[in-house]
């Protein structure tokens, strides 16, 4: 009577048939990491049929101990957003807005007037490159740095010594309030950063802002008395609901170590988890090597936790 649910953020096997619509024709992320890596190691995961799936580039397993597939989204649109909710129950009927020329006046000018600060950026971007650009100015001026990507989001990314995380986290509510109606993007993320010129890291005090959609399974999970533990940006995903425990994590290793600990601690119940580090370090920079790297420490035997993780999905 207990679910581990693992989601690999990003971690594609190949393009949908409306690819074209988002300029994503031939996509297939972890068959071109494993090309680009020269073959991706990942022993338990091609136990489990992930070989069967997409092309790794190494050596299959003789016998394959899991059931495996691809699916396909039957939600408009290509986010994280839609990808989730969809998990869930919820098949979205309509794109959420992107911005690839950044936001319109009419979305960035009453944010402006509201947080009584004008903005640095309001571009697409990555998140580690526009700290590099606009990080030293953002330090000088105090104003914030505002950005989206090709999801549905509104970023704002602010020093915790310039903005400190709960202002940059009212500045999100702001926001929140303000993006409805056409403007009504998906998420609105908090990136808290530290650091100085040419050193600055985002911390992990992120935090997201996302609409509703409607009743999910996790709503009826929960409204049924099982504990549903929500880990990494999951329960953010979902704005708090159909959780019964938020599980804040630093990084991958750190959301699989928390895996192992509730899946080992709860008897009844969904542990229901998202590694986010492949998509936003490595996927956001267009780093495939870094990117398989990453999944290899997954998919191999995760360090923090020794082979105690594989030990317990395999039995």
């Amino acid at each position: 009577m207990r679910w581990i649910w693992i989601v690999l953020d990003s971690c594609g096997v190949g393009a949908a048939p409306d690819a074209e619509r988002y300029g994503d024709e031939g996509a297939n992320t972890l068959g071109h990491i494993a090309e680009a890596a020269g073959g991706l190691r990942v022993p338990h995961l091609a136990r489990l049929g992930l070989g069967r799936v997409v092309e790794l580039g190494t050596p299959a397993p003789a016998e394959v101990i899991g059931c495996y597939g691809k699916m396909r989204e039957r939600s408009v649109g290509k986010d994280t957003t839609n990808g989730h909710w969809e998990f869930v129950g919820v098949v979205l009927d309509r794109a959420l807005p992107v911005y690839p020329h950044g936001f319109p006046p009419e979305v960035i000018e009453p944010f402006e007037r509201a947080i009584g600060r004008r903005v640095l950026g309001n571009r697409p971007a990555s998140g580690t490159e526009i700290l590099k650009e606009l990080g030293d100015e953002h330090m000088r001026t105090g104003r914030p740095i505002v950005y989206t990507s090709g999801d549905s989001v509104f970023q704002i990314a602010a020093h915790e010594d310039v903005i400190p995380p709960e202002s940059l986290y009212r500045m999100c509510e702001i926001a929140r309030e303000l993006l409805r109606g056409e403007h009504a993007v998906g998420r609105v993320i908090a990136r808290p950063f530290v650091g100085r010129h040419g050193q600055f890291v985002r911390t992990d005090r992120r935090r997201d802002y996302s609409l509703r959609f409607g009743r999910t399974v996790l709503d009826e999970l929960t409204e049924s008395g099982w504990p549903v533990v929500g880990i990494g940006k999951i329960p953010d995903i979902y704005g708090g609901h159909g959780v019964t425990e938020k599980v804040h994590t630093k990084d991958n290793m750190d959301a699989v170590d928390q895996i192992v600990r509730w899946g080992r601690t709860l008897d009844r119940g969904l542990v229901y988890g998202n590694l986010v580090d492949f998509d936003s370090l490595y996927g956001h920079r267009n780093d495939p090597v870094g990117f398989a790297r990453a999944v290899e420490a997954f998919g191999v035997s995760p360090p923090s936790v020794g082979n105690s993780f594989w030990s317990e999905v395999q039995r």
